[in-house]
């Protein structure tokens, strides 16, 4: 019980940081809403899309990056609530909650949890303006795509514990955050399909096809549709134990000490 109680304050700390910090709250609407309004305006132009899976029809390209765009809401949330680890280090914080009687790994799991679900809200947010726009999914859809966003919200968010255990500067961090997302994002099918970019260069298509962000997109674009894309699926969950294990190892306390 005592256990349960300590991962609903960290969840509640979380989400309170969230929804007191209004520039957060608006930059998670306003970032992708920019990319798909307007950056989507001139790129509609330059890429054609074929019908591919799970589409079974030609779609706009707003249609297609509309996952991408999650997926990229959930890599910034990630960020973010690591980010959030690194001022709790500076101002003594995580020393408290890294000394209180429970599993290393419950604690940051619970941290992690709760930044993936603070993540998740805004995805939901998101989708329903997209929606008012006329971009919609099927309402299974969006049932299925929960599960998905909250799978890839952990692997992205376990990836920001790791940094955040390899950062010890706030400065140093925002630095380190911005050299990660923007490769992710870009080196991913959240823009263009992985069959353009293979047409154009099959190196960095190897690349996207071995960037973890991109199979999260998969993840959430085939969710969205009632689709379930299994090795998007095993390369999200690999991906996101890998990501954990290692925070833990960077968290562990003799390493910490010795830093």
């Amino acid at each position: 019980m005592s256990a349960l109680l300590a991962a609903r304050a960290i969840a509640a700390r979380e989400l309170a940081r969230f929804l007191t910090q209004r520039e957060r709250f608006l930059a998670a609407l306003v970032r992708p809403m920019v990319w798909l309004f307007v950056f989507a305006a001139g790129f509609r132009a330059a890429l054609g899309l074929s019908i591919i899976p799970p589409y079974r029809t030609y779609i706009t390209y707003e249609t297609y990056i509309l996952p991408g765009l999650c997926g990229m809401i959930l890599l910034f949330s990630g960020m973010q609530s690591s980010l959030s680890l690194v001022s709790d280090r500076e101002n003594g914080a995580m020393r408290l909650m890294l000394t209180a009687p429970w599993p290393r790994w419950f604690l940051l799991g619970a941290k992690l949890l709760a930044g993936a679900l603070v993540g998740l809200l805004q995805v939901a947010m998101f989708l329903a303006v997209a929606a008012l726009y006329g971009l919609k999914a099927p309402l299974w859809g969006y049932l299925a795509a929960a599960p998905a966003a909250l799978l890839a919200g952990l692997m992205l968010g376990a990836l920001g514990l790791f940094l955040s255990a390899r950062v010890r500067q706030l400065e140093n961090f925002a630095g380190v955050m911005n050299f990660v997302i923007f490769p992710m994002f870009f080196l991913s099918s959240a823009l263009y399909p992985l069959w353009k970019m293979q047409e154009s260069s099959p190196l960095l298509a190897a690349i996207c096809r071995a960037n973890p962000f991109t199979h999260a997109v998969e993840l959430i674009r085939f969710a969205l549709y009632g689709q379930m894309n299994w090795a998007a699926l095993g390369w999200t969950g690999l991906a996101g134990a890998v990501f954990f294990g290692l925070a833990l190892w960077g968290f562990e306390p003799a390493r910490t000490r010795a830093r």
